[in-house]
């Protein structure tokens, strides 16, 4: 029996019987078979996975598996001359990657601690909607994750929990609208809707429910937990069962091709009277075009152009300075505001806390001018004894253009 000059494969002599060829041809394969099998990457093959060359330094030896989001680096010191690595600082985050805005919890410009009364939707963190259908108050808070283990260093998260006492027992839903501009990018394709989420001791959901969804539509700029959806479907229906350990949930789908609006829903149904730890906690959502998930990433690359990105739907300035003036009349003055970033719609003006205010003038009266506002800037009547050449504050000044 002869054997191959490098691995020293049984292989048939020229003298060997014909009839002998089939067990050598399958001694031959086995061998094949067990050496590559066990193969380190050093060996060099073709396109088409034949061997053309082997090095000397080849061992038994097979790369594990890696972990999630690692990635594969060569390592002279292994044995299989390769190993893998978590990415460098920086490296997963992919700016556009992730769909979601604020989906790590990190800006509040309205605070980060924003209270409902019952009944009462409305937006909490920014480009975050609530909707209490239960006829309770409840409360969302900015808090730390506090975990390094199971978050991919998260910094904060959201906190829905049930004021304690309460004994409303309606849904309450979380979401995110996305505008038609940004929506219709994911139409005819396979999406992944991936978040990190855990309950709090007293989670009163059935069996640590949270209900999860994905709502599409065919209109333009809605808010499905507000107006509604033209042409709404749910193609993510699903739930998780939460814990008090942060986990991670997947859920793939294809959408449909006609859609331009899309909306990730959260949604809890509490039972029975609220105690101090009624709450579920969510973080790190993210929606991308993707069969499966990848490692999370926030929308934006930096910190300041995510703000910038959520102020396009909400804006606020603790002291607004009205200085670019026009003299309407002996009493009143018209005052401009240029906005840091063009919104998505002409904005409308809300205001809580404190009342307006001015400097070095008399004047009384704002009035917000909505008629002739844009994107890009907004304009106030000031009266009572108002004049040009002053310098007049607006405190808050407080612009939504929300979907």
């Amino acid at each position: 029996m002869a054997t191959s000059p490098i691995y020293s494969w049984p292989e048939p002599d020229n003298t060997d019987l014909v009839k002998n060829g089939a067990l050598a041809i399958r001694t031959l394969g086995n061998a094949i078979d067990t050496t590559m099998g066990t193969m380190t990457p050093k060996s060099i093959v073709d396109a088409k996975g034949d061997l053309i060359a082997a090095s000397a330094n080849d061992t038994p030896a097979r790369l594990a598996v890696g972990a999630d989001g690692t990635t594969l680096v060569a390592d002279s010191s292994t044995s299989t001359g390769l190993k893998w690595a978590a990415p460098s600082a920086g490296s997963s985050n992919t700016a556009g990657k992730n769909g979601v805005l604020n989906s790590n919890f990190s800006i509040w410009q309205r605070g980060t601690s924003v209270s409902f009364a019952a009944s009462t939707p409305g937006y909490l963190a920014d480009r975050w909607y609530i909707v209490n259908n239960a006829n309770q108050a409840l409360t969302v808070t900015r808090q730390a994750t506090n975990d390094t283990t199971n978050l991919p260093f998260i910094q904060y998260c959201a906190r829905i929990q049930r004021n304690s006492g309460e004994t409303g027992v309606g849904t309450l839903s979380l979401s995110q609208p996305f505008e038609t501009l940004n929506s219709v990018a994911y139409a005819g394709k396979t999406v992944t809707y991936s978040f990190y989420a855990r309950k709090g001791a007293n989670y009163s959901a059935t069996s640590d429910i949270l209900a999860i969804y994905l709502a599409t539509g065919t209109g333009t700029d809605q808010n499905q937990q507000g107006s509604g959806y033209t042409g709404q479907t749910l193609p993510i229906n699903t739930s998780a069962t939460l814990t008090t350990t942060w986990q991670r949930f997947t859920h793939s789908v294809t959408l449909g091709t006609g859609i331009t609006e899309l909306q990730p829903i959260f949604t809890y149904t509490p039972t029975g009277t609220a105690s101090t730890n009624d709450y579920f906690e969510v973080t790190g959502v993210q929606l991308e075009i993707a069969s499966s998930a990848s490692a999370y990433s926030p929308n934006g690359a930096t910190f300041q152009g995510e703000l910038a990105a959520c102020q396009r739907y909400y804006f606020q300035d603790a002291v607004a300075v009205l200085n670019t003036q026009q003299a309407v009349a002996s009493t009143t003055v018209y005052e401009v505001y240029y906005l840091p970033q063009q919104m998505r719609a002409n904005p409308t003006l809300t205001q809580t806390g404190a009342s307006v205010g001015s400097s070095n003038t008399s004047a009384t009266t704002y009035t917000y001018d909505a008629t002739p506002a844009s994107p890009n800037k907004v304009g106030f009547y000031i009266t009572g004894g108002a004049s040009t050449g002053q310098v007049y504050l607006y405190r808050p000044i407080q612009l939504s253009a929300e979907l």
